[in-house]
């Protein structure tokens, strides 16, 4: 990997990012609130949970 593909990977999960509230303003309001009421520990494991399923597949893709 080099500088560029790390770039172009920031700007994938900024599109990604930026379409649930762009189709869905209000849903994604909810789901924020909802989010707004986990616990630290919660919001923690749902963190790692995201971060271990980028870097399996991570790994699949090279």
């Amino acid at each position: 990997m080099n500088g560029d593909s790390l770039w172009q990977a920031l700007a994938l999960v900024l599109v990604i990012e930026g379409l649930v509230p762009l189709l869905s303003p209000g849903g994604w309001r909810r789901a924020f609130g909802q989010l707004l009421q986990l616990r630290d520990g919660q919001l923690r494991f749902f963190a790692l949970c995201s971060v271990g399923v980028g870097l399996a597949l991570l790994w699949l893709a090279s």
